[in-house]
């Protein structure tokens, strides 16, 4: 049974602007709901994270003017906004809310944070333990890409089939930061960042943000577009295990597999995928441990324009945090254009028949500890 509709969503336009974060946010929100066909006033949940200015949702819900009786500021990485997708169903089923706004927005790009690169890990346990010698997330992801190598015969020229499919993606999306073709020898001769991982394997970074507004299933009548409904869904986090953890095991194994029974569907009904690529490597293991393919074949999946547009699983349709957009943390993108590809509004880059969709955010680092939210979504 679907406890929740996903009814509007936008995503804002702009990779370098001159906008705050919470402009970003009052336009998103505004374009998201219009899009619902809803304002403002008929909103009483609201989901954000805790890196917003002011402490939490707070200083959003006042720009906005808004009066929710419920409020989540969950904040696990670039996988929070697909969580918030899940927490705002079960507020909806819980009879919490019934009319849920989910908002981001960052400024990474004209504010020249580094995402990914060597910034300044907060948190006493990490400072003391794992910052002294020099962590980059990075660096973190190079460690999984060499050893999935090592392990199992993977390639870069494997995973550079990855930022290919992005790039030919990103080239049909007219907001998209980098749109121009690129080849495997591209990415391979691009500057080595962190071997094995070069400059294209690497996700990009931008401003951004967008909007999504989830609703009481007893809305949809009153809806402006026909709404795509959450099947299943899941989260889990993974981490150190006080060392015993298999680092080639990421957090997708524990929340496919829960999405897809509880959607009633297995991978071979997807029709499109939104997995999170921070880089590369992200994607490859996370679609094995989502089970679109066995652990350690990930890099002949991937392969033969398989995730491009005509292929039996075109992912990231929008380009991408490799190519499109990435401003820290880019899980509600990919909701975004799942939403618009189950709805027929892709464009160019429509994916024919799609009426299941797939949707995978990261948070954190394979490398130490990181959070995975998986949705199935359907068609209306």
């Amino acid at each position: 049974m679907t406890h929740a509709l996903i009814a509007g969503v936008h995503e804002f336009p702009e990779r370098k602007t001159a906008r705050s974060v919470l402009e970003i946010q009052a336009l998103s929100a505004r374009a998201a709901l219009d899009d619902a066909g809803l304002e403002p006033k008929d909103v009483d949940g609201y989901f954000t994270v805790a890196g917003n200015p002011g402490v939490g949702p707070l200083a959003t819900v006042d720009y906005l003017n808004l009066t929710p009786r419920h409020v989540d500021g969950t904040t696990i990485g670039g996988s929070s906004f697909v969580a918030h997708v899940n927490h705002a169903a079960a507020a909806i089923a819980g009879g919490r809310c019934r009319v849920a706004l989910i908002t981001y927005g960052s400024t990474s790009r004209s504010s020249g944070v580094a995402v990914g690169t060597r910034e300044r890990i907060s948190g006493e346990y990490v400072d003391q333990f794992e910052a002294l010698y020099g962590i980059s997330t990075v660096g973190l992801y190079a460690l999984i890409a060499q050893r999935h190598m090592h392990e199992y015969g993977t390639t870069g020229a494997q995973l550079a089939e990855i930022a290919v499919a992005c790039r030919r993606h990103a080239g049909l999306n007219p907001v998209a930061l980098y749109r121009d073709p690129i080849t495997v020898d591209d990415v391979l001769r691009s500057p080595m960042i962190s071997s094995p991982l070069h400059l294209l394997d690497c996700c990009v970074i931008t401003d951004g943000g967008g909007a999504l507004v989830v609703v009481h299933p007893d809305l949809a009548r009153d809806l402006r577009k026909p709404p795509v409904r959450l099947l299943g869904s899941a989260e889990a986090v993974a981490h150190t295990a006080a060392g015993r953890r298999d680092y080639l095991v990421s957090a997708a194994a524990q929340t496919g597999p829960r999405a897809f029974a509880a959607a009633g569907v297995s991978p071979a009904d997807v029709a499109m995928a939104m997995i999170y690529d921070s880089f590369t490597i992200t994607v490859l293991v996370t679609l094995e441990d989502l089970g679109f393919c066995k652990k350690g074949e990930g890099g002949a999946f991937v392969g033969g324009g398989r995730l491009q547009l005509g292929g039996a699983l075109p992912i990231n349709t929008d380009g991408g945090g490799l190519s499109s957009n990435h401003p820290g943390m880019r899980g509600i993108f990919l909701v975004i254009e799942a939403v618009k590809q189950l709805r027929g509004e892709g464009g160019a880059r429509q994916v024919p028949d799609c009426r299941v969709a797939l949707v995978h955010g990261t948070g954190g680092a394979f490398g130490t500890r990181h959070s995975g939210a998986t949705l199935v979504l359907g068609a209306a």
